[in-house]
């Protein structure tokens, strides 16, 4: 019997559920460290926040469905499990990637007294 119907299905229910809780956690939270960076201009930093949360869906939808497509057939209910168990870990080590580089960027950028975002032409 082929399991690969029922990996998908679970597979895209996981992994939806994770991205959208994840993406309107750091919707909400990541709010107050790019408005210290816009030096407190609230609505450049909310269209910054909705970009910011378009490309983040955006390009971890894509790669869930990319990787749908590279997943070998699945025979039994122990490579299923193994198999969701596997490619659920690599998203979330890519989140978790993006985020600490993204508070990487946002720590330079806060300590930068030249930072881009802060010039004093662009307020004008």
């Amino acid at each position: 019997m082929n399991y690969n119907i029922s990996a998908y299905i679970v597979y895209l229910i996981l992994t939806g559920f994770i991205i959208v809780f994840v993406g309107k956690l750091f919707y909400r939270n990541g709010r107050v460290f790019i408005l210290g960076l816009m030096k407190d201009d609230a609505a450049r930093t909310d269209h910054l926040n909705n970009i910011l949360l378009v490309a983040y869906y955006l390009f971890n939808i894509g790669y869930a469905f990319v990787k749908l497509s590279f997943w070998q057939s699945i025979e039994n209910l122990a490579k299923l499990v193994s198999s969701i168990a596997n490619n659920m870990s690599v998203l979330i080590f890519i989140l978790a990637s993006t985020h600490y580089l993204n508070m990487v960027l946002i720590w330079y950028l806060s300590r930068s007294k030249k930072s881009p975002l802060t010039i004093k032409s662009f307020q004008s």
